[in-house]
């Protein structure tokens, strides 16, 4: 179960962007991540080379986590809104509910929940 210090640590790290680094610092190391029902991606470098590839694909990112953050026991849910601008210039909004499982102060596993329409350019 996480200790509320380490669940502020978290969403401040991932509030300042640094995306793949929270995955680096904040995942087991078989930690799976899950879009919506897609298969699981499994083990943190992957994930955090997936994440730093996904950022490497804009020009900005501004993260917020929408309070409040539910927690009990190893399961916590986070709602997210990410507001992202791709290379070309186009801005998307993405809105996203986390579904984390945590063992002891670290996220084994997490799935995203959101709606793929938000991927396309507004």
């Amino acid at each position: 179960m996480p200790s509320q210090a380490t669940l502020e640590r978290f969403i401040a790290s991932v509030e300042s962007n640094a995306h793949a680094k929270a995955i680096e610092d904040f995942y087991t190391e078989n930690s799976s991540m899950q879009e919506n029902q897609s298969a699981p991606r499994v083990g943190r470098q992957a994930n955090v080379a997936r994440e730093q590839a996904v950022l490497d694909r804009m020009q900005s990112v501004a993260s917020r986590c929408v309070r409040p953050v539910f927690a009990h026991g190893d399961h916590v849910a986070i709602r997210w809104v990410f507001d992202f601008v791709n290379l070309q210039g186009q801005p998307m909004r993405i809105e996203e509910m986390a579904w984390q499982r945590w063992e002891g102060e670290k996220i084994a596993e997490e799935t995203f929940f959101y709606d793929p329409k938000q991927m396309q350019p507004s």
